[in-house]
């Protein structure tokens, strides 16, 4: 089966912790801080890799996580930075954040790759804390966490040449004729339930070929599921429009799936077409072509082509005609490689604070969280360092502000702490 969208989890790296050590060497009475800074960690990319045709990969897994950094060591050794994970997919896959619908990235070209989480930094050890005030600190950092978020992925297949049409119109016969592919052949609507692709090679030149399945009226709002399948024709250069030959009305389909084509994307409605009569091997088909001919005239069709894509009658003269139509087409625009969308680096020191449920204040921020997560709890230096903060940061005066009494319960985070007047938190 084709799978063409799917939806994972990832994760960056966490940083690893920062370590409160001191020298300990013989001769040396007063030895200096010597904890290490804790390693970054792994950030997580998406790469276009030629090899995957489809996110079938992702119905098995949906969770990835890159590597922590390593903690630091004493000595002043920093830890290891966590390995980088590269989650693989599709040349043509575009990703979406699930909770803002942003798109991410756009990967249209093989080894094309978007970061998607940030890892997090590696905590500082006590060597960094050191100063001219406070030559022996006992304090460090936990490492920061990795970014993490949903993605939605939607893959568009990249062709040259989309061939599109009502049900039974005889594409997947004219992609089997004129290519290599094998796609399933059958005499009745909906053979086809998920696009197929060809190269099909016209003298020096080659181009890819995608099966669209057969479109409905409704299409564009999903009748037939046909939202799932138009969106693999934004990427063509040139359409094949192939008409059924034993429709009661060949033109008014040719006009019919034309409109669903711009009711879903006016885009589409500007791509080159070939308009083409199908299924010629037949001689009541043979008959209709002169009227079917002059009704397409009509509605503005330059040229419309017949052909049987069972007998190969008239298939050279299509592909000629698409592959000329394709050297004068210009490349489609398509989506920017830029980077992701991530959360800017900058400390936001924004923060709210709310009563919940029990009483209990919650100061939520962005910065402030980070930092209870850093906070190594043992150490009262660092937990002087955090009462600091939250009077840099004017949390303390906040909460005042708000009415916070002796042993009322503050919670950052996952941090739950006691309020005390003497030192605050």
């Amino acid at each position: 089966m084709f799978f063409d969208e799917a939806k994972i989890y990832v994760k960056a790296g966490d940083g690893g912790n920062g370590v409160v050590a001191f020298r300990r060497e013989a001769h040396v009475p007063r030895g200096g801080p010597s904890g290490g800074n804790g390693g970054k960690g792994g950030d997580v990319y998406l790469m276009a890799d030629p090899q995957y045709n489809t996110l079938l990969a992702f119905e098995r897994q949906i969770h990835f996580k890159a590597a922590n950094g390593d903690h630091g060591r004493g000595k002043n050794q920093t830890g290891a930075q966590g390995e980088d994970l590269h989650v693989r997919v599709p040349v043509g896959t575009m990703a979406y954040d699930v909770e803002t619908g942003q798109l991410l990235a756009d990967l249209t070209e093989p080894g094309q790759q978007a970061l998607l989480t940030r890892a997090g930094r590696g905590g500082r050890g006590n060597r960094t804390f050191r100063s001219p005030t406070n030559q022996a600190p006992r304090v460090a950092e936990n490492g920061e966490p990795g970014e993490e978020r949903w993605i939605r992925l939607e893959l568009k297949l990249i062709a040259d040449v989309g061939i599109v049409g009502v049900p039974n119109a005889g594409k997947s016969t004219l992609l089997s004729r004129a290519s290599a592919a094998k796609p399933k052949i059958a005499d009745y609507p909906f053979t086809t339930l998920e696009p197929n692709l060809g190269v099909a090679i016209i003298g020096d030149r080659d181009m890819i070929l995608a099966d669209i399945p057969g479109l409905i009226e409704g299409a564009h709002a999903g009748a037939g599921l046909g939202h799932v399948f138009l969106r693999h024709i934004e990427r063509t250069r040139v359409l094949i429009h192939l008409l059924n030959g034993l429709s009661p009305d060949p033109a008014g389909d040719f006009e019919a799936i034309n409109q669903e084509l711009a009711l879903f994307n006016p885009i589409l409605g500007t791509i080159p077409q070939i308009a083409v009569l199908n299924k010629m091997d037949l001689p009541e088909v043979r008959d209709l072509w002169p009227a079917v001919a002059a009704a397409l005239k009509a509605r503005g069709v330059v040229e419309p082509l017949a052909i049987s894509a069972v007998s190969g009658e008239g298939v050279d003269l299509l592909l000629h005609r698409a592959a000329d139509l394709l050297a004068e087409s210009p490349a489609l625009p398509l989506s920017s490689p830029a980077p992701v969308a991530l959360p800017s680096t900058a400390e936001d020191k924004s923060f709210t604070i709310e009563r919940d449920p029990d009483g209990a204040f919650r100061v939520r921020g962005r910065r402030i969280e980070r930092i209870v997560t850093m906070t190594q709890w043992d150490y009262y230096d660092a937990v002087m360092r955090f009462q600091r903060i939250l009077e840099a940061l004017g949390i303390t005066e906040a909460l005042r502000e708000r009415g916070v009494q002796e042993g009322d319960t503050v919670r950052i985070g996952e941090a739950q702490l006691e309020w005390s007047d003497d030192n605050a938190l």
